[in-house]
């Protein structure tokens, strides 16, 4: 999917929401765990309560992960479910891969070519060389970690050089030599507040995965009023506020009642731009 595809949807269905498929076994309703696999039984659910609502998919790996080959086949089968029902769905591999050019190639395969991705979340630590193979897949993209919501962010991403230049901003500006607003985006936490406007000087036109609505704290008004541009240019990602709002079996209904919510709040924030 390219960026005006991405534009073209975000107008259509007048929602930049991202829904987070965080899905813990521990956490789902328990009459699922009576299905042959309660993972992929789960997503599928709010797949379809949700995708009237949404523009994008993001799966995070360590959740499939952390039950072997199970959950990895549980993962498959929600891309491939995503891919033949709601083909107009931005699906990202929260996965934050990085490593050194032969390595990150074989993980680009794995995204791109085997379970057909359209982005995935990549760490900057190990530089171009670690990145670039991402880039190499035309209609994909790379989104790079750039300023994130956790607390630990504050150890190094804000940290200066003898400039006075921030190590996230020093990620923004060196990674535009390797990608372009086309098939780059960066993850900047939506508990960061008016650092979006820091971002927006260097990167006025790319768009960022925004994690950090809901259970997180962040406010989707701050993040639209610092981190919009004309284009949006954003994906705000939900994930518990969403998927885990109920645990009856009426889950998959409350978590559609909940991004609906959240959508019309988007199509507010939309007005100024369309």
């Amino acid at each position: 999917m390219n960026k005006q595809q991405l534009f073209e949807n975000i107008k259509k269905k007048q929602s930049f929401l991202c829904v987070g498929l965080d899905t813990d076994i521990k956490k789902i309703p328990e009459h699922l765990l009576k299905e042959e696999d309660p993972i992929f039984a789960f997503n599928k659910a709010i797949i379809d309560a949700t995708a009237p609502y949404c523009i994008a998919y993001k799966p995070n790996l360590a959740f499939y992960e952390s039950m072997g080959v199970k959950g990895w086949i549980s993962f498959e089968k929600t891309i491939q479910y995503l891919n033949e029902n709601y083909p107009d769905q931005f699906i990202i591999a929260d996965a934050k891969r990085g490593d050194i050019g032969n390595t990150s190639a074989m993980y680009a395969r794995t995204f791109f070519e085997e379970i057909n991705l359209d982005a995935v979340t990549v760490a900057p630590y190990m530089g171009e060389d670690s990145v670039t193979p991402f880039l190499t897949y035309e209609g994909k993209w790379v989104i790079l970690l750039a300023l994130t919501s956790n607390k630990g962010s504050h150890d190094f991403q804000l940290t200066t050089d003898t400039e006075g230049e921030r190590l996230f901003e020093k990620v923004l500006r060196k990674s535009q030599e390797w990608g372009n607003d086309q098939n780059m985006m960066y993850v900047v936490g939506a508990t960061q507040g008016r650092m979006f406007e820091d971002i927006r000087k260097i990167v006025p036109n790319h768009f960022l995965l925004v994690p950090g609505i809901g259970a997180q704290g962040g406010s989707l008004e701050e993040v639209c009023k610092y981190g919009m541009n004309k284009e949006c240019g954003l994906i705000v990602n939900s994930s518990r506020a969403i998927i885990y709002a109920d645990k009856t079996e009426r889950f998959a209904e409350v978590a559609g009642e909940e991004a609906h919510k959240v959508q019309q709040q988007m199509a507010e924030q939309l007005k100024a731009i369309l």
